[in-house]
């Protein structure tokens, strides 16, 4: 974990397989805030989809359900531990066409009901992410294997911080 003065808390963690996503995703999943934003970050193919599926099963979802929204851009998904918003602006030529997405829309829930929004391609609309967010940056360092670094930008998120420090390495 990285802990200057100046720089945001951060924790990278390795994993070897799809089973290390999906232990690495039930900690996130567990010390998610309610109201959270995760900015995913990574090359097509590196894995965006499948942690948010790998979260999405943690939550108590169907993560079959849960399939990559780049032609749709925003996927709800309603859940017995609140709402997920999967989005991909890949597609998004300029941030003023989020307006016309139904962002806002998905992310208004009532008040006590969670919700947990995941944004891939989260560059195409930068300056309209949530100030209070992670990000998460994914790379691949073999076929089955990739790194994933938590930057947290909010108080919020330093439980989740703390937890995936204690993630044994892969």
């Amino acid at each position: 974990m990285r802990s200057t003065p100046d720089a945001p808390p951060c924790v990278t963690v390795r994993i070897a397989d799809e089973a290390g996503l999906a232990r690495v995703a039930a900690v996130v999943a567990a010390a998610l805030p309610d109201r959270a934003c995760l900015a995913l970050e990574g090359d097509l193919g590196a894995g965006k989809t499948t942690f948010v599926k790998a979260i999405a099963a943690a939550l108590g979802l169907d993560p079959a359900e849960v399939v990559s929204p780049t032609f749709g851009l925003i996927h709800v998904h309603e859940g017995p531990r609140g709402r997920l918003v999967h989005a991909d602006f890949h597609r998004l030529a300029s941030p003023a066409e989020l307006r016309e997405t139904g962002w806002e829309e998905a992310l208004a829930v009532p008040p006590g009901r969670a919700c947990r929004a995941f944004v891939e391609w989260p560059e195409r609309i930068a300056g309209l992410l949530p100030a209070r967010r992670l990000d998460v940056s994914i790379t691949v360092d073999s076929e089955t294997g990739r790194t994933l670094a938590f930057t947290s930008r909010s108080p919020d998120y330093a439980p989740l911080i703390r937890a995936l420090a204690d993630v044994p390495r892969a």
